[in-house]
């Protein structure tokens, strides 16, 4: 199956390959050019051409330049092709546990008329693409799929990519689907068929192991400087075929999706919606879902079966999403797996691995977590250790319980102390925040209006909340900062204290991140704030009482993670209420919020 698009882009990737490849043979001849003259120059002493004292020292000077050329270039030549190229940390797919699988990427291998991907491997994200694997220290082929020695056999010049293909995709997609969206990935395996352009993406991705190398830290003193020119004549060529290689990657793209123009068209139309809503689905999963859960010391062991449910909510409250769980009536690609319950839990693992830095395998404290466990194991764990945290720093800060008649001691934390403390005057004698006693706040929360659209009924010129009073950057002395600080303090000790996270040995090819300490490598959200911390344990601390005192219950929710069930419903506007009394020092929407929900703040709670 060819056209003129395939041919056109096939021939621009392959010319860029050749300039790639005429590159690479410049800097050979440059490295050998020293030795030819010398030679030359040896040559013309041997026939009594080039006689004389002069072309004696010539002679030498160039011989020995030359061998120290040669050596240099020898020792660049051994670091490119030793260095291991980047690899990305997957979930290996063997033909026997998902022979179906396997048989569809063939078929449309098939269809499209370019060899079928070596393996298939997983990733935890909401893509595909295809990975080279053909270096000796990522392993043969045959290491990842058994099944290809005997077609390895009648192709012994090459070998197939790895189609690595994004676990959200298994779940959240139909068959068809799947199909229409891998077509052209799966393409993309007939370029790289092409002899000159496996060579040049060998010689891009040594150059760029090569760099990694060099400045990887940890070296003997002896080698830094060797390395150090190692590093730079390859950074020299990468910097000279930048172009070209990028040029011939775009060619071997265009080249492919050409050519899988004629695959279930109208299906990948349909498809590439998916794939954006897929990516929705699992980025809100992971940031508000799996986040909390991880650092509890805690991984859902099901998070590609997660995106379903998540996806399915969005389609029951989202009306752009109407529709799409009309489909989930349809066969699931994750049924091409044996299974697809050990794929999924493989592939949780790896993104807790990936986006949060956890073990690569389970321990006491990295236990899995099934979501029908999920509210008690690690919402209502949570919310008692964040609360059980904002009362060790307010005894460290000297906070008694003299608000709170009902817990004399540390053994009674309620939430009354929290609200005292947070209200109570600055080192000035001011109050935290004027707006406690703003009447014009008051009736407004008390009508459910929102704080922020309440009228203020302090002038500007007034000595109560000001912008810098309000503002995230604005240092705060008074209790809200001091106990912001001191929470911040409190966590960097924790994680200061914790043991570190051995890798296990013989964990895969990807073992040298954990060496370097580089996972985890996509982090999901930056430091929290002072403010933002301070926020989150005040939640959890009302969470907290209106579970032991008003009936409440932890639970989950797809789209927003951790939440307060109130007689079965989502308590969802605690949030605004937390808010005013954090920023402004105004308790009173959080004090009806109680009252209405009938949660007793002078009641202790159970802390973890």
């Amino acid at each position: 199956m060819s056209g003129p698009g395939v041919e056109v882009g096939a021939q621009a990737a392959r010319s860029r390959a050749l300039a790639v490849l005429r590159l690479r043979s410049r800097a050979l001849a440059v490295a050998l050019l020293p030795a030819a003259v010398a030679v030359v120059l040896v040559a013309g002493g041997v026939t009594g051409h080039m006689e004389g004292p002069g072309w004696d020292v010539a002679r030498w000077a160039v011989a020995v330049l030359a061998l120290l050329v040669l050596l240099a270039a020898g020792a660049v030549a051994l670091v490119v092709a030793r260095a291991r190229p980047a690899l990305s940390p997957t979930v290996p797919v063997p033909e026997e546990s998902a022979p179906d699988l396997y048989r569809l990427v063939r078929d449309l291998a098939d269809r499209l008329d370019v060899p079928a991907p070596s393996a298939i491997a997983l990733t935890p994200d909401c893509d595909s693409w295809l990975e080279d694997r053909t270096h000796p220290a990522h392993g043969t082929p045959a290491d990842a799929a058994p099944a290809e020695d005997a077609r390895a056999t009648h192709r012994p010049s090459f070998t197939a990519p790895v189609l690595v293909i994004g676990s959200p995709f298994l779940w959240w997609m139909r068959v068809g689907e799947l199909r229409a969206v891998l077509a052209p990935v799966v393409a993309g395996t007939g370029p790289s068929a092409h002899p000159d352009i496996a060579a040049a993406r060998r010689f891009v991705r040594g150059l760029d192991a090569a760099v990694a190398d060099a400045s990887a830290p940890g070296r003997a003193p002896l080698l830094r400087p060797l390395l150090a020119g190692v590093g730079w004549v390859a950074r020299l060529l990468l910097r000279n075929c930048r172009v070209h290689a990028a040029e011939m990657e775009r060619g071997v793209a265009a080249a492919a999706a050409e050519r899988a123009q004629a695959v279930d068209y109208g299906v990948r139309i349909v498809a590439q919606e998916q794939v954006g809503l897929a990516y929705a689905g699992w980025d809100r999963l992971l940031t508000r879902v799996a986040l909390p859960a991880w650092r509890m010391g805690r991984w859902p062991s099901r998070l590609d079966a997660g995106v379903v449910a998540a996806l399915t909510e969005l389609s029951r409250r989202d009306r752009l999403a109407e529709g799409f769980a009309s489909r989930l009536g349809e066969r699931p690609a994750c049924d091409l797996l044996e299974e697809p319950g050990m794929v999924d839990e493989a592939a949780s693992l790896l993104a807790a691995r990936l986006f949060h830095g956890g073990p690569a395998e389970p321990g006491p404290d990295w236990a899995p977590v099934a979501w029908q466990e999920y509210p008690d194991e690690v919402v209502d764990r949570k919310w008692r250790t964040d609360a059980a945290r904002l009362h060790r720093v307010l005894d460290s800060l000297g906070v008694d319980h003299l608000a709170d008649p009902a817990a004399a001691g540390p053994e009674g934390p309620t939430l009354g102390r929290v609200l005292a403390h947070l209200t109570a005057p600055d080192a000035t004698g001011r109050p935290d925040a004027a707006a406690t006693d703003d009447p014009a706040r008051h009736e407004a929360s008390a009508a459910g209006i929102a704080p922020d659209d309440a009228p203020d009924a302090t002038p500007d010129d007034a000595p109560g909340v000001t912008l810098d009073d309000t503002s995230d950057d604005a240092p705060d002395e008074g209790p809200r900062g001091m106990l912001a600080a001191s929470l911040t303090a409190e966590l960097a000790r924790e994680e200061a204290a914790a043991p570190p996270r051995p890798a296990p040995a013989g964990q895969g090819p990807d073992e040298a991140l954990w060496v370097d300490g580089a996972l985890p490598l996509f982090p999901l959200q930056p430091p929290r704030t002072g403010r933002e911390l301070l926020a989150d344990h005040v939640t959890a601390m009302v969470c907290c009482a209106a579970v032991d005192t008003a009936g409440a219950a932890p639970g989950l929710d797809w789209l927003d993670g951790p939440a307060l069930l109130v007689g079965g419903e989502r308590a969802a506007d605690l949030a605004p209420s937390v808010r005013s009394l954090v920023e402004r020092g105004d308790p009173a929407p959080l004090r009806d919020w109680l009252t209405r929900l009938g949660v007793r703040p002078e009641k202790p709670v159970r802390l973890a």
